[in-house]
């Protein structure tokens, strides 16, 4: 399947993303690495690579349906207001929504607490054929966890291993991982807030912990950057997206799904019946069948 030009894309998108040797604290989150248009072209170009998205989704989805194994998982990672939320509906939104398996982790219930902790997101993975999305993700676990202490530093430490394992694993079994570190900035995460504050139909996205991870900034940062350094795996990399603007975002991670449904290499499935059998049937049934 061919893609469409891509204006503006100055280099391969996945290389311009890639989180090997990334300073998080460094990076410019209103960026717009490997893309040199404005808003406008970036809209117009996602409009365009949606299509493509969507047909390679629809392949995906026909093989599972058929006996192929392969799958994609989409991890979002990122601080409050960073998007994740808008990019599963912005992104996600322009491919079939059966064909999508959604998840968030949040604080784990009592059951899940007595169990290891990637218990239960093991069992929200993708199942094949499908685009699975982590809208936060196993993550969590050595990030709010390691910033408010609740547990030990000995046993989030371990846990950095315990996830490149079970990733290793995840994609051996057929599913691709698409790792996105979601980086905003402060001053723009400042005003998302305040917009939300503004509005009465934001109020329900405003939760006050919003502001007490806010005072933890620099440790969330520190977080960050120790997720990068061990759990940026060859099998399973991550992707670091500038996300100041939400348009600029929402046209990466299009790529980088794209991208990653090219790779491998979908075709349609072929028929399990007689087509031309099939065809003859049905002109026999033009009209309903005992009129004359």
């Amino acid at each position: 399947m061919s893609r469409p030009p891509s204006p503006g894309f100055t280099s391969y998108l996945p290389s311009s993303l890639a989180a090997a040797s990334t300073s998080w604290a460094d990076v410019d989150a209103a960026s717009t690495p490997g893309f040199d248009g404005d808003k406008s072209a970036g809209k117009s170009l996602m409009s365009a690579r949606g299509d493509v998205l969507s047909e390679l989704q629809e392949r995906l989805y026909a093989g599972g349906k058929s006996g192929r194994t392969e799958s994609v998982l989409l991890v979002l990672q990122g601080m409050d207001t960073s998007g994740k939320g808008g990019m599963v509906r912005n992104v996600l939104g322009m491919v079939e929504p059966q064909g999508v398996d959604h998840a968030t982790f949040g604080s784990p219930t009592k059951e899940e607490l007595e169990h290891p902790f990637l218990w239960r997101v093991e069992k929200k993975l993708p199942r094949p054929g499908q685009i699975g999305v982590f809208d936060r993700s196993h993550y969590e676990d050595v990030l709010i966890v390691r910033v408010k202490n609740l547990v030990p530093p000995s046993v989030w430490r371990t846990r950095y291993d315990e996830i490149n394992e079970f990733e290793r694993r995840v994609v051996d079994s057929g599913t691709r991982v698409i790792k996105v570190a979601m980086a905003l900035s402060y001053a723009e995460q400042g005003r998302r807030l305040a917009r939300r504050l503004r509005r009465p139909d934001k109020y329900w996205k405003y939760d006050p912990s919003d502001i007490e991870a806010r005072e933890q900034w620099l440790s969330y940062q520190e977080a960050y950057q120790a997720m990068l350094d061990r759990t940026d795996t060859e099998w399973a990399p991550w992707y670091v997206v500038p996300s100041d603007h939400k348009w600029y975002s929402r046209l990466a991670v299009t790529e980088l799904l794209t991208g990653a449904l090219e790779s491998l290499d979908l075709t349609w499935p072929p028929p399990n019946f007689d087509v031309d059998h099939e065809k003859r049937r049905l002109e026999e049934l033009e009209t309903p069948p005992g009129i004359d």
